[in-house]
């Protein structure tokens, strides 16, 4: 089984000249294949060097290399780095998701955000689901992934395969083809 795997790319790295050639030798070795690794950026890591940012974020994205704005919605100018920028999903913070059934102008936020990602052509990650309410809700606003405890808590890799077997099939995180609403029997009903 081949898994997409997503990596939280530090300001440091995004920013360091040899960055991507040194990813690139380190998934030749590893024998990673094309579109099944998935890098993570915030929008304070773009911040310090917006230019070197979209350049690197051109030269991930050319070698086949997924990109997200994670955090969306946090920053002040995350609509500018969509324009901008190469990425092919936005990941919405957990702030808003965490109070979208309790707050109306989250659940207002978190509905936009998914409507402006889908006219875009981006998928949408929700971030911090932890209830079976809260995964409703996103499933009814056609939410494409989700992570969060609902759904598991972090685990080492060596219990991924039972995790999987137990759970029915790959999580929305991880199956980037099956939105929400095809997957939500599938969830268990407590994490």
């Amino acid at each position: 089984m081949i898994v997409d795997i997503a990596v939280n790319l530090s300001r440091r790295s995004l920013l360091d000249p040899s960055f991507v050639e040194d990813l690139k030798a380190i998934l030749a070795i590893h024998r990673v294949p094309n579109g099944h690794l998935l890098l993570e950026i915030t929008e304070s890591s773009i911040i310090s060097d917006p230019i070197r940012a979209a350049e690197v974020c051109g030269r991930l994205n050319e070698l086949g290399i997924g990109l997200s704005l994670d955090d969306f919605g946090a920053g002040y100018s995350s609509l500018g780095y969509l324009k901008r920028l190469p990425v092919q999903e936005i990941k919405i913070d957990k702030s808003f998701i965490l109070g979208m059934t309790d707050d109306e102008n989250d659940e207002v936020i978190v509905r936009s955000t998914i409507d402006l990602a889908r006219n875009l052509g981006l998928r949408v990650v929700a971030e911090g689901v932890e209830t079976r309410e809260v995964w409703d809700s996103l499933q009814s606003l056609g939410c494409d992934e989700a992570q969060g405890f609902f759904l598991g808590r972090p685990m080492p890799g060596h219990e991924l395969p039972d995790w999987f077997r137990n759970f029915g099939s790959p999580p929305p995180l991880i199956d980037a083809g099956s939105p929400l609403s095809e997957l939500g029997s599938e969830v268990p009903d407590k994490p």
